[in-house]
């Protein structure tokens, strides 16, 4: 669950900030609709980029051996710009960006976007790693903070009791008073407690 969620929110972080850049650099307006958006194309290129990707790849993989090297490379260009453009297009269609009229909108509003996924993609492919990790990273301390908040992570009455490093040395005086003989050496209690146990 928790890499799923982790998974999610960086990549819906990154794809909000892909389509800002969308907004800004072409006709299509994304504006307060980048959130929806970013959750739509997320949710997108989590579940379903795979298995288009897998389908495009299976029918390219039967006519490659008659393509030379220049072709397959071309080949793969255009299926991952294919793969961008149906996540662009579903996102269109399924969320509040819109994109400007004209031809000359049409073609920075519809070809443009899926290359700027396709780089953004491949930034993203390039930090993935680091990124989840920092978004692992506040995952737990979130959900720490949230199970201490219910009082699951409260201290046990015992465990606090046992907490007291007077209480807890051993040949200490149950009065608090310190042991004799140690009351010059420069130690804390918890200092002495602990090289009794070390030794």
């Amino acid at each position: 669950m928790k890499k799923w969620v982790v998974r999610f929110a960086s990549l819906l972080l990154f794809n909000v900030l892909v389509l800002l850049v969308v907004g800004w650099l072409t006709p299509a307006r994304v504006g307060w609709a980048a959130l929806w958006a970013g959750i739509v194309m997320t949710a997108i290129v989590i579940w379903i980029k795979p298995l288009v990707e897998k389908w495009f790849r299976s029918m390219a993989a039967r006519s490659a051996s008659r393509r030379t090297k220049a072709g397959e490379k071309l080949v793969e260009f255009l299926l991952a710009f294919a793969v961008a453009f149906i996540v662009w297009l579903a996102t269109v269609l399924l969320s509040g960006v819109s994109v400007g009229g004209g031809i000359f909108g049409a073609f920075w509003g519809w070809v443009v976007p899926p290359v700027i996924l396709l780089v953004g993609w491949a930034v993203y492919g390039a930090i993935d790693d680091r990124v989840e990790a920092r978004a692992g990273a506040l995952y737990d301390r979130a959900t720490r903070g949230r199970t201490a908040a219910d009082g699951r992570g409260a201290p046990r009455p015992e465990a606090s009791a046992s907490a007291d490093p007077i209480a807890t040395y051993p040949g200490a005086d149950p009065s608090g008073a310190p042991a004799r003989g140690r009351r010059d050496d420069g130690l804390t209690d918890e200092q002495r407690r602990m090289l009794d146990e070390l030794g």
